[in-house]
């Protein structure tokens, strides 16, 4: 753990790249191979599940300091950060940090057995643990517990670290760091190794990601790119980005992130079992039904389980549609352009998703991968008519690839761009308000946001960006002044601020009380020329959904 906890404070006192991957190659190289695997699944963002929840470690550090409660909430709200906070206020113990237990037995003991155990348990490991680690380590195993890790690196900085370590080119590293997760000593050790092994065949390459248009008036983008013959253009699909993998008798679809789940969709494990050995396409999972897209909502209802049943089948058909090629015949074509991948693309899977969505090709989705159609236009004003209609469709807006472009790594600016559809938009009111944390810790800055529903308000939305500064400081004098209750971090208010909220899209929810959800909300601006009383409707956002469902996204 001290070896870890070193490496954490290292990367957090650096800004240059070549530092961290300097600290980051030093910490693999000395570091037993059961600790760097585990330090390896925090540094490249694996997902990390909670062992106790924050209000518990909240009471346990007043009862273990004496201080009330309270007065433990207020350091909290104070400091902005919960590990931080407890690493402060607990007593330093004689001899504590000096027992060397290494990071694996540590997260094996304190946080990985601690998920099933009940709270008596939880509770006796955690005063234990407080008693055995120094100040700065307990910070680091703070945020392990509360499965809130998060340290400044990128995985390719990681695979450039265990490149220069292991002796092979960074890409063969970052290609072996996506699929099957390093969950011991003896993967890490594999993953070092020179040589391709079996786990190589059944690996996806990792996902090149586009970036959003800085500008996206039609002018502005003829600026920016140049002329549109220079580039592809494709809708923008609202699904899950995802790559088949066909090589040899293996067959695997993972996720954009790196999760396997071909067990999800066994639909599209038969559609792509007629693929050619040694063949990768990237693309897209998407929702379908009477030729008709179900959209992400949908989608989302059958990705998050871990197995489906015959009737999930049955109410969620998919499949996959395909706008890249990767690999053929065995060959990595990731350097070759675009203009070439597009056609071995259109020889590997000749049926055009354009031709489903029409109808030519029956409702039998699940027997045929389909190819991306591209979106004709010669002029940007033409493909900006195009993305005028992506709502209509149900799609995002339009993909625009440089057609002399390879396949890269990760969100690398200038090749692949995302010219999304201007989002939805209503006025809403300030409900309650959460202190925030990190730099603005001390400031109500997480907002809960309501619209007007038979005479009262209420909530459809958080939102957590869209204010400067100087605004964030204006809203929490206001927020202290009309705080109607206070229950622990959260104030109610009362309704005196409106805000423009953006968002994605909207959807019907049984899982939200208002019965819509909003997608991926922020707020746009202080609408401080309207008053409450003037805010959206819910009976606004129902008829945006009417109006998306409309046509049901031909």
């Amino acid at each position: 753990m001290k070896r870890f906890t070193e490496l954490y404070w290292r990367l957090d006192a650096t800004s240059r790249t070549g530092e961290k991957v300097d600290a980051l190659r030093e910490y693999f190289a000395a570091t037993p191979a059961d600790d760097a695997a585990c330090a390896l699944a925090v540094l490249c963002g694996a997902r990390q599940l909670r062992a106790v929840t924050t209000g518990q470690l909240r009471a346990w550090a007043a009862e273990a300091t004496g201080l009330a409660p309270w007065l433990v909430e207020e350091c909290y709200a104070h400091v902005g950060d919960l590990a931080e906070t407890l690493a402060l206020i607990l007593p330093d113990h004689p001899g504590a940090g000096a027992d060397g237990i290494g990071l694996a037995a540590l997260m094996r003991s304190s946080v990985h057995e601690l998920r099933s155990a009940d709270e008596a348990r939880k509770k006796e490991v955690v005063l234990g643990t407080w008693r055995r680690l120094a100040p700065r380590e307990r910070i680091v195993w703070h945020k392990f517990l509360t499965g809130g890790c998060r340290v400044g690196v990128s995985r390719t900085l990681v695979a450039r670290a265990l490149a220069e370590l292991a002796g092979v080119e960074p890409a063969v590293m970052a290609h072996r760091l996506v699929g099957d997760p390093i969950t011991d000593g003896a993967a890490f050790q594999r993953l070092l190794t020179p040589t391709p092994g079996p786990a190589d065949d059944r690996r996806p390459y990792p996902f090149f990601l586009a970036a959003a248009l800085d500008r996206t008036v039609a002018a502005e983008v003829a600026a920016d790119l140049g002329p549109p013959t220079d580039w592809q253009a494709e809708w923008k699909w609202d699904g899950m980005r995802a790559q088949v993998v066909r090589r040899g008798a293996d067959l695997a679809i993972w996720s954009r992130g790196e999760e396997p789940v071909h067990d999800v969709f066994p639909d599209i494990v038969r559609a792509a079992a007629g693929l050619p050995a040694g063949t990768v396409l990237d693309g897209e999972l998407l929702a379908v039904r009477d030729h008709r897209l179900l959209g992400f909502a949908a989608l989302s209802k059958r990705s998050g389980r871990r197995r489906v049943t015959k009737a999930v089948l049955a109410d969620i058909p998919c499949t996959f549609v395909a706008y890249d090629v990767l690999e053929a015949n065995g060959v990595d074509l990731r350097d070759r352009p675009l203009g070439d991948r597009r056609g071995i693309l259109e020889r590997l899977v000749p049926d055009c998703f354009a031709g489903f969505l029409q109808g030519r090709f029956g409702q039998g989705n699940a027997d045929r991968i389909y190819r991306s159609p591209l979106v004709a236009g010669t002029s940007w004003e033409a493909l900006a008519d195009h993305r005028a209609e992506a709502r209509s469709r149900g799609v995002e807006g339009l993909m625009l690839k440089r057609l002399a472009s390879s396949y890269g790594v990760g969100r690398t600016r200038g090749d692949w761009w995302k010219w999304k559809i201007e989002p939805l938009e209503i006025d809403a009111v300030l409900l309650y308000a959460q202190a925030g944390h990190g730099r603005r810790a001390g400031l109500h800055s997480d907002y809960t946001l309501g619209v007007w529903h038979e005479g009262r308000l209420v909530t459809i939305a958080k939102a957590y960006s869209g204010l400067s500064d100087a605004e964030i400081v204006e809203v929490d004098r206001i927020v202290r002044a009309t705080t109607l209750e206070k229950h622990g971090p959260v104030r109610i208010c009362r309704p005196t601020l409106v805000f423009q909220l953006a968002f994605e899209g909207v959807a019907h929810s049984t899982r939200h009380k208002s019965g819509v959800a909003v997608r991926f909300p922020r707020i746009v601006r202080w609408r401080k020329d309207k008053e409450p009383a003037t805010a959206g409707q819910l009976a606004d956002l129902c008829r945006m959904i009417a109006a998306t469902e409309s046509g049901e996204h031909r």
